[in-house]
Order: C-alpha cells, then sequence, then structure tokens
C-alpha cells in the first residue's frame, strides 16, 4: 500500500467568527442553503434564523453560539457542494469539527446541530462565570508556554493549560481565571509579545471542562455515526481518522482537550493537501495558515460572491 494522498481540504472555522448575518446572502440565494436554516429551527429550541439575521446578545452565547455556527457553516457547505466542489479530506477547529462531521456524513445535519446546542450549555454551565478564562499568547514558542503553565500549576494547585495550538507565535491558554492571569504575567516577562485575556464564557479546552465532557459523552450515544465519506483529522489527536468507531470518544475528549490545529493543518499538508476551503464566517483558518505554510492554495468562502474563487480548481 503506498501512502495515501488527499489534495483538497474543507476546513470549518469555531466559536469567535460568528457575527450577526453571516450566511444571510446564502439563505436568500441558494434554496438548499435557505433548506438547512429551516431544518435546524425544526429541532432547535430557538428560532436560529433570528438569531443570524437580526440584531440581538444572545448569538455571541456559547450556548447559541454553538447551533448557529454550524448552521451558517453547513448552510455555506450545502451552496459550495451545488458548485461541484468535492473535498478528500476534512477538519474543523473545535466546534468546527462538528460541521465537518456533517461534510463527510459520520453526523446528520439535525444529529449535529442538537449535539452542539447541549454542547453549548453544558461548556457554558460547567464553570461558574468568571471563574475561568481563557488568553492569547502572541511572540513566544510552544515549549517556553507550556513549561510555564506547569509551573504556575504547581504554583497555584490550579489548573491552566494550552488550549489552542493554532499558529507559529500564537497559543491559547485556558484554565482558573487567576492562574490564567499568573502565568500571562510569566510568559510576559518570558519574551512574549502579548498576552491578551480573552471574552470567553469559560475555560475551553482545559480539564475544568471534564464534566462538560462527561455529558456530552451520554448525549453522543444516543446519536447515530454513519461510515465516514472521506477522512477527517481530529482536533484532540491531530490524527486522521477513518473508522468511525473512535468518533464519539474523541468528540467527548475535544471538550476538555486542547485543539491541535497548528499539528492538524501540518499532517494535512505532509498528506498532500495543497488546496484548503474555509467554509464559514471570517477568516481565521486562512490566517492561520498562512503562517503555517505559505506555499499552499487557501479559499475561504464566507460571502456568495467567494464562490467565484472555487472557479477553476480541479478537485
Amino acid at each position: 500500500m503506498g501512502v495515501c494522498m488527499y489534495k483538497t481540504a474543507f476546513l470549518f472555522p469555531g466559536q469567535g467568527a460568528q457575527y450577526v448575518g453571516m450566511a444571510k446572502d446564502f439563505y436568500e440565494q441558494v434554496e438548499e442553503s435557505k433548506e438547512v436554516f429551516e431544518r435546524a429551527n425544526k429541532v432547535l429550541d430557538f428560532d436560529v434564523i433570528k438569531m443570524c439575521f437580526e440584531e440581538n446578545e444572545e448569538l455571541n452565547q456559547t450556548e447559541y453560539t454553538q447551533a448557529a455556527m454550524v448552521t451558517a457553516c453547513v448552510s455555506i457547505l450545502e451552496a459550495v457542494k451545488k458548485k461541484g466542489m468535492k473535498a478528500d479530506i476534512t477538519a474543523g477547529l473545535s466546534l468546527g469539527e462538528y460541521a465537518a462531521l456533517v461534510a463527510n456524513d459520520v453526523l446528520s445535519f439535525e444529529d449535529a446541530v442538537t449535539l452542539v446546542r447541549k454542547r453549548g450549555i453544558y461548556m457554558s454551565n460547567e464553570v461558574p462565570n468568571g471563574e475561568g478564562s481563557m488568553a492569547a499568547i502572541l511572540g513566544l514558542d510552544v515549549e517556553t508556554i507550556e513549561r510555564i503553565c506547569k509551573e504556575v500549576e504547581a504554583e497555584t494547585n490550579m489548573c491552566v493549560q494550552p488550549a489552542n495550538y493554532n499558529c507559529p507565535g500564537q497559543i491559547v491558554i485556558s484554565g482558573k481565571k487567576e492562574a490564567v492571569l499568573a502565568a500571562c504575567d510569566k510568559l510576559k516577562e518570558a519574551g512574549a509579545k502579548r498576552a491578551l485575556e480573552l471574552n470567553v464564557s469559560g475555560p475551553f479546552h482545559s480539564a475544568l471542562l471534564k464534566g462538560a465532557g462527561d455529558k456530552l459523552g451520554v448525549e453522543l450515544n444516543n446519536v447515530t455515526v454513519n461510515p465516514m465519506t472521506i477522512p477527517y483529522v481530529c482536533n484532540a489527536k491531530a490524527e486522521i481518522v477513518t473508522d468511525v468507531a473512535q468518533t464519539k470518544e474523541l468528540l467527548e475528549k475535544q471538550v476538555y482537550s486542547p485543539v491541535c490545529w497548528q499539528q492538524t493543518m501540518e499532517l494535512m499538508i505532509a498528506n498532500g493537501v495543497s488546496t484548503f476551503i474555509e467554509i464559514g464566517p471570517g477568516k481565521t483558518l486562512s490566517g492561520f495558515l498562512k503562517k503555517i505554510n505559505k506555499t499552499v492554495t487557501v479559499i475561504n468562502i464566507e460571502k456568495i460572491e467567494d464562490l467565484e474563487k472555487l472557479e477553476g480548481i480541479v478537485c
């Protein structure tokens, strides 16, 4: 058996990329995209169409953001598929992994959106507001960040750990608020260009969210996973997953494990991926990729006119 080579990857962004009006042009102009929003509304306990398209405060609250983002991403995915675009492999950052699992048919859209609605609620409720925090550490190497987090954990007896390995020079840490702030001070002393506390409602992707992962695991037991049409690279391990039997455990772990995004992109590139298509709001993943590897083709599909960028791409 030779090494399996992939050429084109679909990528899906995570929480933080959402905004009012996301995917609205797709909803208005592409029938299949509109249907995704209507299907979401049939299974959700809130109006995702209103949430995404009319000014509101709730869109940025985790318990709503997650279902809204997956709906917007899958809605745009439908328009990309309608163009005849196919991928060989897929991945999504954190929450985006659920859209990736819809893209490769492992999860039905209805199951994915229902799961992330619950995931959002569990993640919001696990740690009381204000007790946990996250911070972006810019311009410092991985080893130093990991070492200082361990030192602060030992000194404070509180959780603080790397939560997102986004791209070279950008790592997010997560944990108890005091420990995160203490680590930020030490990391700046160690040479970090910046250590910015993030406006998030909890210490995502840290051990403090183990309880939320356990609750999600119970929900996952009630969901059917289907054979995948293309493999995906999982966040929790940055490994190519071809066996759907691992998926539930990986999704459960993902809630309280670091997101190995840079490692995921490097693995895809090592396996031949040369075209990356980011599907969903914002350009976050495209930005990370440009810092990881400048030679690959990166396209983001966020607005309906972006579909023109797909012309001429052979897949």
